[in-house]
């Protein structure tokens, strides 16, 4: 049995307390978490020793230990990507394959320096949403080159949901967006991407329980609209295992690195709203 560690700001979170069933169910017991470390502990959380107990994972004292005795490893910390680059700095100089979880980095530039440190050790690696497997959106991939328009709606706070609409949308749509605009509202933060050629995509956040709903315009005129209703964590689930099985990444450097780019540049759009911010290449 492979063995996966996992690597956490604190580990009392959903991704931490749900991926090891998933896990082992989906691989059909051919890989377990095996080992865990926790950075710190938050108030209001369960303590990670806690944690390592209640779900008989090993709490190892050192991100090293984690990243010498696992197989792969998986960087969680879901809701905290400052903390990513420092947690993350052994696992990519391991040569063992490597999931960092969403959103991958705080910035660009963190994204930059991640991707070359795991390219000069030869680690496999990346990052995504799991909103990108949700069968709904995978069917629509096929004709993403003549794709005109989207528009995406979704629920939560932009710091850590955005990625959920802006990974489908460079999914869809490729990766290299030209520029973006706030046109939203301070509750209701919306985004107008420019990808050029006269294409473009919207994405809105809606507080309270608005699903994941994509509007798909091609440019023979037809259209689709897609309901996220699939278990899109257990399609991810899947590509995670074939990714530690393989080695092969199934999201492109260049995909995540204009996902980070988007939730970066969308930030500073909204500081002036209604003005076209030129994204870098």
């Amino acid at each position: 049995m492979k063995k996966i560690g996992f690597i956490d700001y604190y580990l009392d979170e959903f991704h931490a307390n749900k991926y090891p069933g998933w896990i082992k169910q989906a691989s059909g017991g051919r890989m377990e978490v095996a080992y865990a470390y926790g950075l710190d502990n938050i108030e209001g959380k369960m303590s990670n020793e806690a944690w390592s107990k209640a779900n008989a994972i090993p709490l190892l004292n050192s991100i090293e230990e984690v990243v010498e005795r696992s197989d792969y490893i998986i960087v969680l910390s879901p809701d905290h990507p400052e903390y990513h680059g420092m947690l993350s700095e052994a696992p990519l100089k391991s040569g063992k394959p490597v999931f960092i979880d969403k959103t991958f980095a705080k910035d660009r530039e963190a994204a930059r320096r991640m991707f070359r440190l795991a390219e000069h050790y030869g680690t496999p690696m990346y990052s995504t949403s799991a909103l990108r497997f949700a069968s709904e959106l995978a069917s629509s991939s096929s004709n993403k080159e003549t794709i005109e328009a989207i528009r995406s709606w979704g629920p939560g706070a932009y710091s850590n949901y955005s990625i959920h609409q802006f990974e489908p949308i460079v999914a869809l749509m490729g990766s290299e967006p030209r520029r973006i605009m706030s046109v939203g509202t301070e509750n209701a933060p919306a985004l107008l991407v420019d990808f050029g050629g006269g294409r473009q995509a919207y994405m809105h956040l809606i507080g309270g329980d608005c699903p994941f709903l994509t509007a798909i315009q091609y440019a023979s005129g037809a259209a689709h609209v897609a309901k996220v209703e699939s278990n899109f964590f257990a399609l991810f689930i899947e590509n995670l295992i074939r990714f530690f099985e393989t080695g092969i990444p199934p999201v492109t450097s260049s995909e995540t690195m204009a996902v980070i780019t988007l939730i970066e540049f969308g930030a500073k759009a909204m500081e002036t709203p209604f003005e076209w911010i030129e994204l870098p290449i």
